[in-house]
């Protein structure tokens, strides 16, 4: 993963911005801000834990809705008993478990092939929950303990600075070397003595059980959950968006991402819920055609038309 042309202690200090924002919310900020940063900060986490495996490894996976609607009914069975950490684990555990298993069959697989059976394990795990609750239980959804905006929101600043510092030390061990390594020539790196199956499912797993805290402490926010409402689409495409929105394969991308559209999303579903996804649809169709490599990738360009800019006036007086 690349750290685009912003230098690396430049981006340090942004991240910390952000988080240190996203702290002084509850002292500041109404129950609307609390709950819209606790929903932005779910999306950083998301975004780059995906950016951090997809990105680097090139396998597009569409399986996050799966592991956020597994961490959604951790919450639901057990919030009752126990407190949000420990259904944090819980949720992250059952995602892990999930992509483990998922991810030694089919991270085999290669391309389309992979992206088309990540996304129909969204809705083949969404159909066993909605079997399991008509068929077994025969109750339709759960009940979930809301612990209160303010636990859910330092529940989730937790979980985006440990996303982040893992996303860093991910880049800079041999495990994130792999990876990249697989993203440029997975034939290659086969040859040279790396495990690329091992590697690809670590990093798959790591991702999933990123999402699946973030996906129970997000069930605590909500009085009620059903298959639809937790093994959610949105939640396997937004991730995607929002890292191509920000800049694939760099550190920054998928946090400008995340806010953009975490907040536009919540912004659009109150106000507008009937033509939102046609709003995001459109979004992500200019942004493949005008801003392929992101705001990130945009940034760059900028700047570099400007050094050459000045190269030149200094070439000119010479």
């Amino acid at each position: 993963m690349k750290w685009s042309g912003l230098k690396k202690e430049f981006q340090y200090i942004i991240v910390a911005i952000i988080v240190i924002f996203f702290a002084f919310v509850p002292l500041f900020g109404s129950t609307y801000a609390i709950t819209l940063s606790s929903t932005i900060m779910m999306y950083i986490v998301m975004a780059s834990c995906w950016n951090m495996f997809s990105g680097p490894a090139g396998y597009i996976s569409l399986a996050s809705g799966a592991f956020v609607g597994l961490g959604f009914y951790a919450s639901g069975f057990l919030s009752t008993r126990f407190p949000l950490p420990v259904l944090m684990l819980a949720g992250g555990l059952a995602s892990l478990v999930l992509a483990v298993i998922i991810g030694s069959i089919t991270l085999r697989l290669r391309g389309v092939y992979f992206t088309i059976f990540t996304f129909c394990l969204v809705e083949l795990v969404k159909a066993v929950m909605t079997w399991y609750e008509i068929m077994v239980v025969r109750k339709r959804g759960l009940n979930v303990r809301n612990f209160g905006p303010n636990a859910a929101f330092y529940a989730m600043l937790v979980m985006v600075v440990i996303a982040l510092a893992v996303v860093v030390i991910v880049r800079k061990t041999r495990f994130g070397m792999a990876l990249t390594g697989i993203g440029e020539s997975e034939d290659a790196a086969a040859h040279i003595g790396i495990n690329t199956t091992a590697y690809k499912v670590s990093g798959f797993a790591v991702t999933a059980f990123m999402m699946g805290t973030v996906g129970a402490v997000r069930a605590t926010m909500l009085n009620h959950i059903d298959p639809t409402s937790a093994f959610n689409m949105m939640f396997s495409f937004l991730p995607v968006l929002m890292c191509v929105f920000g800049g694939m394969n760099t550190f920054l991308g998928p946090i400008i991402g995340a806010i953009v559209f975490a907040a536009l999303q919540y912004n659009l579903i109150t106000k507008i819920p009937q033509i939102y996804m046609i709003i995001f649809g459109a979004i992500m169709i200019l942004s493949i055609l005008f801003m392929p490599t992101g705001i990130v990738g945009v940034y760059e360009r900028v700047r570099k038309a400007i050094e050459n800019r000045k190269i030149q006036k200094v070439g000119g007086h010479l």
